[in-house]
């Protein structure tokens, strides 16, 4: 089988190199690069050198051939029109759910040769195929399982992804490249959003957006507690970053026409958390789920909320959480799932109730 490996110059994925060819599979291996490392490089070093290096180095090791695709404009299109489109409405995007549905098992794999069957990658996630159909499971490492950020690809996707390490814990992996003797081995996981690679997030935003500067208000009091530079800034739960003394303060609303960002003290946290929200635009990876009650994620991370759905429109959905969250925001994802299987997707347009 043809198998295309792509490498981040992480220890993640070249570890999935090595187990792709413990199948004895016909492998190239591919780093994208992406557009705003040459667009944004006057920010700093550029970030994707040092990736780059790393994946030589391994597909030296491996034996494997490294090619470097450029979806520059892809990236604009697809994903940073997106997250800045979101920000400039106050909402909350998720850039790195779309990267994946329309970068690396999007656009690249369409712009392959039709005799690759499979994409690898690096991203803890199970799939699993069934008779007619494939499903895609958590990993069995909560803190790193990323199916969050894999929920909103399709069947045909699933179907033709393939995550070698998915199953494993993050200590297996490290333990593994060891063993190798990968040159990335000790190398720090990366945190940032896909396509920023090592600028930092403000930085991004300031670029495209500017600066304006407005009011930081006492949601709870309505008293000015100090200024911000633009409410897309900030994030809904947003915690630091804020400025403000006699803390802990943290970002529960913003209003974009009157660029006034609000915060919450952490006592009076209680009284704005949210136990109800509608989600449209759903996608599923096999099929719509029916009324019931299931587990959420609303962000990255270990943490399930159980919730019951109901489904109140074509493509509308409530959502009534068994605890409340304060970090709910419009425009961030919602993704779903039964037991271990991730459903899908949706994202959140309303807020219905506090608790």
């Amino acid at each position: 089988m043809k198998t295309a490996v792509l490498l981040s110059g992480g220890v993640d994925s070249s570890v999935a190199l090595f187990e792709v060819l413990k199948r004895k599979q016909d492998v190239t291996a591919y780093y994208l690069k992406i557009w705003l490392e040459d667009e944004l490089s006057y920010l700093g070093q550029c970030p994707w050198e040092e990736d780059l290096s790393y994946a030589r180095e391994v597909c030296e090791m491996a034996g494997v051939p490294l090619k470097v695709i450029s979806l520059q404009m892809e990236y604009f299109e697809k994903v940073v029109t997106y997250a800045l489109e979101e920000l400039k409405q106050g909402r909350t995007p998720s850039p790195d759910i779309f990267c994946n549905l329309y970068i690396k098992f999007g656009v690249f794999f369409h712009s392959l040769d039709s005799t690759y069957e499979k994409v690898a990658s690096g991203h803890y996630g199970i799939i699993e195929d069934r008779e007619d159909y494939s499903v895609l499971k958590r990993s069995p490492d909560p803190v790193k399982d990323q199916t969050y950020f894999l929920s909103y690809m399709t069947q045909d996707q699933i179907r033709r992804a393939w995550f070698p390490i998915g199953g494993m814990y993050k200590e297996e992996v490290r333990a593994l490249a060891d063993e190798l003797g990968l040159p990335n081995r000790q190398r720090k996981d990366s945190q940032g959003i896909c396509f920023l690679g090592k600028f930092k997030y403000n930085d991004f935003v300031q670029h495209y957006l500017g600066e304006k500067r407005g009011e930081i208000i006492n949601r709870k009091t309505g008293a000015v507690e100090g200024a911000h530079k633009g409410f897309w800034f900030h994030t809904i739960g947003q915690r630091t970053g804020l400025g403000l003394g006699n803390g802990p303060w943290y970002v529960s609303g913003k209003d974009p026409e009157k660029n006034i960002v609000y915060v919450t003290h952490q006592q009076d946290l209680k009284e704005f958390r949210y136990t109800a929200y509608t989600v449209s635009g759903c996608s599923w990876i096999y099929k719509p789920p029916v009324d019931g009650r299931y587990e959420v994620k609303l962000r990255h991370g270990p943490k399930l909320t159980g919730a019951s759905i109901t489904w109140i429109g074509q493509d509308r959905i409530r959502v009534d959480l068994d605890e409340g969250d304060s970090g709910i925001a419009p425009g961030q994802f919602t993704v779903f799932y039964d037991g271990d299987v991730c459903l899908g997707a949706g994202k959140i347009e309303g807020l219905i109730s506090q608790l």
